[in-house]
């Protein structure tokens, strides 16, 4: 390639959340934790939540009095319903829901050597669990006014990757469900949009093959490995009270991997 290649990030900073309340899943470590430090640099106040209770405590912690954490276990409707209700009392409220939480558990399985159980668990933690959260966020997301939703998919839904199907079959239908939501809880005033990731540098990546990252990597329009903070932009601009007119929407992020 000629020219230089920009190796920086999208910076998000220009984007404010002064005051906002959001709930964030899966936030111990990976995307979740750099949602949280984004947010609380942008001004808002964050509640974390993961299964990973020591991981998002220290997480929590460093980031000050504008975060706290909440354990919560997508597999367990009550704790669910429990740890929204003590993330909205925390925070006096809930403005915002970023569904991160998710579990892979597939890759590098052909779907013959698929187990059923497992396939269930990626079912009942990535979209049973989106549900289950924002079902209980719903009235607390009412009362703001301007309640928003962020679901995290992924472009391996929307291009096919093999040996992955109960992942990408998981976030195929975390898409369709986005959509679903965003005509119910529009009469409540709340936005329902997801985004989607390519393949990201963060610890739950680790397991892929070098062959899928140089796949990745040469299939993009902008061919660098895409971060965390890459994200940051898209996540927070759906947060905002000024994104109150769009909803029902899957934003890939990707570097141009796969494009609508």
């Amino acid at each position: 390639m000629s020219g230089t290649m920009d190796m920086t990030a999208s910076n998000s900073s220009e984007i404010r959340l002064d005051g906002r309340r959001v709930l964030v899943t899966g936030a111990a470590r990976g995307l979740g934790e750099s949602f949280a430090r984004a947010l609380v640099d942008a001004g808002a106040r964050v509640v974390l939540s993961d299964v990973l209770h020591e991981q998002g405590r220290q997480v929590a912690q460093q980031l000050g009095d504008a975060a706290h954490y909440v354990p919560m276990d997508l597999l367990d409707p009550a704790a669910i319903e429990a740890g929204v209700a003590e993330a909205a009392e925390w925070l006096g409220g809930l403005d915002g829901l970023i569904n991160n939480a998710a579990i892979t558990n597939s890759g590098g399985k052909t779907m013959d050597q698929l187990a059923v159980d497992m396939f269930d668990r990626v079912m009942d933690v990535n979209v049973r669990g989106t549900w289950l959260v924002t079902n209980a966020a719903r009235r607390h997301l009412a009362a703001s006014g301007s309640g928003r939703v962020v679901n995290l998919a992924s472009d391996t839904a929307l291009w096919g990757a093999p040996r992955l199907m109960a992942y990408v079959a998981s976030k195929g239908a975390v898409i369709a469900m986005t959509r679903s939501m965003a005509r119910e809880l529009g009469a409540d005033g709340i936005t329902v949009n997801a985004i989607a990731p390519g393949l990201t540098l963060v610890e739950a990546t680790e397991y892929v093959p070098e062959e899928r990252h140089a796949y990745y990597l040469q299939g993009r329009a902008i061919q660098r490995p895409q971060v965390p903070e890459d994200l940051h932009a898209a996540a927070l601009f759906l947060l905002t009270r000024s994104a109150g007119f769009v909803t029902g929407q899957l934003l890939p992020v990707n570097g141009g991997f796969v494009m609508n």
